[in-house]
């Protein structure tokens, strides 16, 4: 692992911080490394860490350089700053990130990937270049795009980053002829209300509202209910209101037909399977088909529970 990789691993575990309060904003993580003297047994020194806290509030750059100490202030001209996202350009709740940058004399920027939000898009890196600082870009550039998935997907296709989740048997059924079925056990239905409190909205169709009537809310973790939406024909979902309403996440948790509407416009991001390696039925309704383009991007074991989530193959590029 290069000294440009180590330090960009600190600035993604630095931005993951920020997963609750930085929304609608991207969770990024800067850090300052300066170099050290041949005596002192190690190559470099991190000065000064930061991530972006919350919304409307001072960005990593900002706070990383808030935590360098008084003493090392006049190091600053040799020293490197390491960000997880190109740094801002423009001026929003707060001055752009960039002239800051510029303003300490930073002599070395490492940027994990560029910014796909409009106001920024290479503007920040160019700026830099522009007042004579090294700037490299593309440091564990995807898992710094991973890590603000929801973010890009949001700008760049104007629609929440979606989540389809569903459980089943070991037989591949989500109920039992046609019934309710406990498939979670007490820890996966944990998980789910994790995954609930980093989203911002669920969606089920009218059936599953009316059969079931689940709560979607936070019951079992910390954290902000999200957005409930019911669908049904009379009640189609209008992607584009979501949009608008700055909705950047969507977990889908319908019935077979609901999730089937969205597999039918490859309308998803994600998928999150969750079988129970121990229950069978004698029957029910199937769980839906995995699309032919859904690609195993993580699996976990708990007991009996097997957790499986799929993104979609990469498109080949001509």
């Amino acid at each position: 692992m290069t000294d440009d990789e180590k330090y960009m691993l600190r600035c993604l575990q630095l931005a993951r911080n920020g997963r609750q309060n930085a929304k609608p904003n991207p969770m990024v993580g800067a850090v300052i490394v300066i170099p050290q003297d041949a005596n002192s047994g190690t190559r470099c020194r991190i000065i000064g860490e930061g991530y972006h806290v919350r919304c409307g509030e001072g960005h990593a750059e900002v706070n990383a350089f808030a935590s360098v100490r008084n003493e090392d202030e006049p190091l600053l001209h040799k020293a490197t700053m390491y960000v997880s996202l190109e740094p801002c350009s423009h001026y929003g709740k707060t001055p752009p990130c960039a002239d800051l940058i510029i303003k300490k004399g930073i002599r070395r920027v490492v940027v994990g990937c560029i910014d796909e939000f409009a106001e920024v898009q290479g503007r920040g890196i160019q700026k830099l270049r522009d007042a004579g600082i090294d700037v490299t870009v593309g440091i564990l550039e995807e898992e710094c795009r991973r890590l603000n998935r929801r973010f890009f997907t949001f700008h760049r296709l104007h629609r929440p980053y979606i989540i389809l989740k569903w459980a089943q048997t070991a037989n591949g059924f989500i109920d039992d002829q046609g019934q309710a079925l406990a498939i979670s056990s007490s820890f996966t239905q944990m998980l789910s209300h994790k995954l609930r409190s980093e989203e911002d909205a669920i969606l089920v169709g009218r059936i599953t509202d009316d059969r079931e009537h689940p709560q979607l809310t936070v019951r079992q973790w910390i954290g902000n209910n999200p957005k409930r939406l019911v669908v049904d024909h009379q009640h189609p979902l209008n992607i584009d209101s979501l949009y608008h309403q700055n909705i950047q996440s969507l977990i889908v948790e319908g019935g077979r037909k609901t999730l089937d509407s969205f597999l039918a416009q490859n309308l998803w991001d994600e998928l999150r399977v969750e079988t129970n390696t121990q229950l069978a039925v004698n029957g029910g309704t199937r769980a839906p088909h995995l699309p032919a383009n859904a690609l195993v991007a993580n699996s976990q074991k708990y007991d009996n529970q097997l957790i499986v989530s799929y993104i979609p193959k990469p498109q080949e590029k001509d």
